[in-house]
């Protein structure tokens, strides 16, 4: 019996890992579902990017939907999706705020200088505390928050044509 407890556990196991990827065939696996989805953004204080000494805070926001977009220069897929973001900051349906986390402003300036700036406005959180209450956990990170600043949609992830067409469009319609 001692020889046939190994195989046994292992072979329990395997039965786990089969059981779990069934569950799990056909999801999407970045779209996490977040507990914000329909409730109030959190309350945060930033500093602006250019502005250090101007703070940007949930109230200044209101009145008018935003796609909140979280990067860094230290992000290679924020890279990849940069152009999505531009062509949509570009095209006027949303204004789109950049969420600069977890890096230097020289570091984001440079990154900026380089790829464009997209952003009608770039809040900063250098040590990432804002982000916790955000939920944000890596880069890219995109939210859509209604006139009221409820959160409405969230993707983990870069943004493709794909997804924009696919998800953000009708959250975009329903907002009108």
């Amino acid at each position: 019996m001692k020889r046939l407890l190994p195989l046994l556990v292992f072979l329990g196991l395997g039965l786990l890992l089969g059981v779990g990827v069934l569950m799990n065939a056909g999801r999407d696996t970045r779209a996490i579902p977040s507990p914000l989805i329909g409730k109030p953004a959190p309350e945060f204080a930033l500093p602006v990017l250019d502005a250090p000494e101007r703070i940007v805070r949930k109230a200044d926001l209101l009145g008018q939907p935003y796609l909140l977009n979280v990067w860094g220069s230290w992000c290679p897929a924020c890279r990849d999706e940069h152009p999505v973001i531009t062509e949509l900051a570009q095209s006027g349906r949303i204004r789109v705020i950049g969420y600069d986390y977890k890096d230097e402003p020289e570091e984001a300036r440079r990154w900026l200088a380089q790829f464009g700036n997209p952003y009608s406005l770039i809040l900063v959180d250098a040590d990432g505390r804002a982000a916790l209450d955000w939920g944000i956990y890596g880069a890219p990170e995109t939210f859509l928050v209604d006139a009221e600043g409820v959160i409405r949609w969230k993707f983990v992830g870069p943004l493709t044509p794909e997804v924009v067409r696919e998800q953000l469009d009708p959250q975009l319609e329903a907002l009108r």
